[in-house]
């Protein structure tokens, strides 16, 4: 981000599309960095390291359609 943006609104008013707008502006690369560093973050906190995230691989069954 090049820039800070700031906005000063009470909590849980609902005319507040601060959070919505400001995410929509970044675009999706943005947006899908932000949740990646989100994962990274809680898996820290969680194991004390972040290795590489993997997707969950589980099946429940198969069934020709």
């Amino acid at each position: 981000m090049l820039e800070v943006v700031e906005a000063y609104r009470k909590i849980g008013d609902p005319e507040d599309r601060f959070d919505v707008e400001f995410w929509q502006a970044q675009g999706e690369r943005a947006i899908f960095q932000a949740a990646l560093e989100l994962a990274l973050d809680a898996q820290i906190i969680r194991n004390g390291h972040a290795d590489e995230p993997r997707l969950q691989r589980t099946v429940e069954s198969f069934q020709r359609l």
